[in-house]
């Protein structure tokens, strides 16, 4: 079953782990219920796909424990044999409908199309069908998950029915993963920003994605496998109007102007290095590039170390150059066995390193004409789309391929150098977006992590465009909050606000 197989297959440890407790789930309530007593509610929505495909995996494994051999399996693995229920709704997402009704032409769901409210719906389907068990999507955090466990009886004043719930323990970040590893398919709506869907009236793109288009200057969204933090799943869920006008992108109450000068660009920095990784050497380069990056308006999404290793290398950038808008990666440049950097990069790009002629020049005049054949060696690029970064002060041009920065730098002197002409070659031809700085406020307070849990995930709701940050620079020390965003002035009202949710005295702003 392939499902089972891409989880197995891959790295991911705890994605494996909340599979098999699941899929466990799945299989003691198959136990338990005949088929024709269990059912599947199916919205459209990410969690349902999640648990959809949990299902699949669940009942062919539950299946392969009853019979001898696998091809006894073999005329039925096509089927979906558990009832599902869909509620159609008017005011459902047009996308979220035609993902449901295509979903179940491709496995073959047998859907019951319920158009009433989800407690009458129920009742009617309940009396005319023997389910005794209803598989959901529900995850901790939802807003109907309180108090509820994997197996939970349906509420006082309900039709009487057992709630399963195999995804209960999911975080946002384990439903992405599963959805990924699986390659399975999902609405469209995820991948223009959308993080948590509602209905057409109370859910908008999630405005922590969002990015600004350099060639347009419109608002665009990342997908929402990309949200850093998933307690800001539902930050997309508001109150519209129900008269709009489809001409309008929707942008959190920004105009176009306010949401050019405040978009923030992405940015993922890969060291490469075995010496790092053994701890036999300590990495400035990389914490100063990330400081280097925040200092002209660039947020870096994810920093990643990685061994001196050609696949390790390129499933990292495979990942990170269709995830950010810039990719820069220093270390495991050269001759040497272990420099792995460049073969990784046109690995990802899946193009072969190829000679450059004008390259070993470079390294020629460097290295003097009575070198080895090793900067022959250091000549190949990544063919076709490698292209060198000129500049008066560089005895070697820095390299570009796509949206990867190649960094030579081994040291902070080198980096230095390196960054001032990457920023006067971005002044000059545009090779980096240079946009408004963050504004930044530092709050300072002695309560404990528990006495401010609340308010600060409060805040990360009313300032969803904000970052907001906890660091102790001791374990006895006060706790520093930051803030920071690109709007001084939405800063300052956070800093008012969440002054005022605190006793007098309690908290204050530091420089």
């Amino acid at each position: 079953m392939e499902i089972d197989k891409a989880i197995g297959d891959c790295n991911d440890q705890r994605l494996k782990t909340k599979y098999n407790n699941a899929v466990y789930v799945i299989q003691r309530a198959l136990a338990l219920y005949n088929i024709e007593e269990v059912a599947f509610s199916f919205n459209g929505g990410k969690d349902s796909i999640v648990l959809l495909h949990l299902l699949r995996a669940g009942y062919y494994l539950h299946k392969l424990e009853q019979v001898k051999h696998d091809e006894d399996l073999g005329c039925n693995q096509s089927k979906f044999p558990i009832r599902t229920i869909y509620f159609e709704s008017p005011c459902a997402f047009p996308e979220i409908n035609s993902f449901t009704y295509e979903t179940a032409a491709i496995y073959n769901l047998q859907l019951d199309i319920l158009r009433q409210d989800f407690k009458s719906g129920l009742e009617g389907l309940l009396r005319t069908k023997p389910i005794r068990a209803i598989f959901l999507g529900v995850r901790i955090g939802d807003p109907t998950a309180v108090g509820q466990e994997q197996f939970s009886p349906s509420s006082p004043g309900w039709p009487p029915f057992m709630r399963v719930n195999p995804i209960l323990d999911w975080s946002y970040r384990d439903v992405w993963a599963f959805l990924l590893t699986s390659k399975v398919p999902y609405c469209s709506l995820y991948d223009q920003g959308y993080t948590s869907i509602g209905s057409v009236y109370d859910t908008v793109p999630n405005s922590l994605l969002s990015v600004s288009n350099p060639t347009s200057g419109k608002v665009e969204y990342r997908p929402a496998y990309m949200l850093a933090d998933g307690r800001s799943e539902r930050a997309g869920r508001t109150r519209k109007s129900k008269v709009a006008d489809s001409s309008i992108s929707l942008s959190n109450g920004t105009t176009d102007v306010e949401s050019q000068q405040t978009c923030i660009p992405t940015a993922s920095v890969i060291g490469v290095g075995d010496e790092i990784l053994l701890g036999k050497v300590e990495d400035l380069v990389g914490p100063s590039l990330c400081k280097k990056l925040h200092s002209i308006g660039w947020t870096v999404t994810q920093f990643d170390v990685l061994r001196s290793d050609i696949d390790s290398v390129a499933e990292s950038v495979e990942r990170q150059k269709s995830t950010s808008d810039m990719v820069f990666i220093y270390g495991g440049i050269g001759p040497l066995h272990s420099d792995a950097t460049l073969s990784g990069i046109a690995k990802s790009f899946g193009v072969r390193l190829a000679p450059d002629e004008e390259f070993e020049e470079y390294l020629t005049s460097i290295a003097g004409y009575q070198s080895t054949g090793d900067k022959n060696e250091m000549a190949q690029l990544p063919e076709g789309i490698t292209e060198l970064l000129h500049h008066e002060k560089l005895p070697v041009p820095l390299m570009k391929c796509q949206n990867v920065i190649i960094l030579m730098a081994t040291n902070l002197a080198e980096l230095d150098k390196e960054w001032d002409c990457l920023i006067e070659l971005a002044a000059s031809s545009g090779l980096l977006m240079l946009t408004k700085p963050f504004s930044s406020k530092y709050l300072s307070t002695t309560l404990s992590d528990v006495e401010v849990a609340q308010p600060l995930s409060a805040m990360r709701i009313d300032f969803p465009d904000l970052f907001i940050g906890c660091y102790r620079k001791s374990r006895r020390g006060p706790l520093v909050i930051t803030l920071e965003g690109k709007d001084q002035g939405k800063v300052q009202l956070a800093t008012e606000a969440l002054v005022k949710k605190f006793p007098a005295g309690t908290i204050s702003e530091t420089i």
